[in-house]
């Protein structure tokens, strides 16, 4: 297998192409890794062609060790000595980077792994930091990485305006088919952040490419993201964090699989199997949470095992899976109500979901797999022109 060259390996290899000055900060976490597995920190710090200033960290910090939506505080990094920042704080304000944490630098260079996801929390610390760095006159250098689930593959709807959030601040697709290179583009010219953008391609990427066939070591991008599996099905099972519904945090198949202790396990995945949804089947599981919801409970419920993952559709899926519970089990379902991501004054399904039609179609016990697929293909039209001019493979 032929192996993915990142952006990181170019910069690294040829400083001087990429950057101005010689300064620069970071906004990295455990994937900003060389391919032979060397952490981009010591090697940023080692290299003597400029001078390492700033370390900035997404959700769940510098090491992905903090849960979702958890605090991260500010550290030390043992490798270079610096404090490490954090952009995930207890606010919206703490989401973007001050033009005071940028002092001193001529470049801010971002490199993480993302999942191909608008819910993904770190494409919109990258367009934060992007914002600022438009503000501060410093340029921003984005390290490109592959799209783990495929780049050609787009499903579902825009996110209406009122419900942009931190888990969908632009108008993008659940599943988007752009790498974190391309989204920056996209946020720079189409959103108008215009700032000072450098985006290091990849070289060998080809956009069919699953991330297994990269050649390039899978690092679990956030606490719970462990597989490429994961990766695939959680443009759509993201939605599962918008009820009470067990979405498998607490286990080893996180977003792999969903329950609660109401759920008749075999009934539920026999009713799921008989709408022979593409890509994948339901597997009857029964699962304990070791922490948040239902945690220390024996939730019934199923796994999702995927068979073609170039059919699945996991947004369509997902739905199902929701649809379904809500008509087995009308009174034991219920959608989560406390504040979500900084939000607190909208539904997590509907910011998830980008509207509040996914949620009224579900109550009112009408809704259509078909006719909400039929439903997107505006959005889908709108967004392909968008993203076709900031394609770079």
């Amino acid at each position: 297998m032929k192996r993915v060259t990142l952006g990181l390996e170019k910069l690294l290899a040829n400083p001087n192409k990429y950057l101005c000055g010689n300064t620069l900060g970071l906004v990295v976490n455990q994937t900003s890794l060389t391919s032979d597995g060397q952490f981009s920190i010591g090697q940023f710090h080692n290299n003597k062609s400029f001078k390492l200033k700033t370390i900035l960290a997404p959700e769940h910090g510098v090491y992905g060790v903090d849960q979702d939506m958890a605090l991260v505080s500010d550290e030390i990094e043992p490798l270079s000595g610096l404090l490490v920042q954090s952009l995930y704080g207890t606010n919206t304000s703490s989401l973007t980077p001050s033009s005071s944490l940028l002092d001193g630098i001529d470049n801010l260079v971002f490199d993480i792994q993302d999942v191909g996801s608008r819910y993904y929390t770190f494409i919109y610390t990258l367009a934060n930091c992007m914002k600022t760095c438009a503000q501060s006159n410093i340029r921003m250098v984005v390290c490109d990485r592959p799209n783990p689930i495929n780049g050609l593959s787009v499903e579902g709807n825009l996110v209406e305006k009122e419900f942009h959030s931190f888990v969908g601040q632009y108008p993008i697709p659940n599943r988007h088919g752009m790498t974190v290179g391309e989204l920056a583009i996209l946020f720079n010219e189409h959103f108008g952040i215009k700032c000072d953008l450098k985006v290091i391609p990849m070289e060998g990427w080809e956009r069919s490419m699953w991330y297994d066939q990269t050649g390039l070591p899978w690092v679990s991008p956030s606490p719970n993201m462990p597989t490429l599996s994961t990766a695939t099905v959680y443009p759509g099972m993201c939605l599962i964090e918008g009820t009470l519904l067990s979405e498998g945090r607490g286990t080893t198949l996180p977003f792999e699989q969903v329950g609660a202790p109401y759920i008749n396990a075999e009934i539920f995945a026999k009713t799921l199997n008989k709408e022979n949804l593409p890509g994948l089947f339901f597997r009857p599981q029964y699962f304990k949470p070791q922490f948040q919801k239902w945690s220390g409970e024996v939730c019934g419920g199923v796994q999702l095992h995927i068979t073609e993952r170039n059919k699945i559709k996991p947004l369509s899926t997902s739905i199902s899976v929701l649809y379904f519970i809500k008509k087995l089990y009308p009174n034991d379902f219920s959608w989560r109500t406390e504040p979500y991501e900084f939000v607190n004054d909208r539904l997590a399904i509907d910011l998830l979901y980008g509207n509040s039609t996914l949620r009224e179609a579900i109550e009112s016990g009408n809704l259509s797999i078909k006719n909400l697929e039929s439903s997107w293909e505006e959005d889908i039209k709108v967004f392909s022109s968008q993203r076709e001019a900031c394609l770079i493979y």
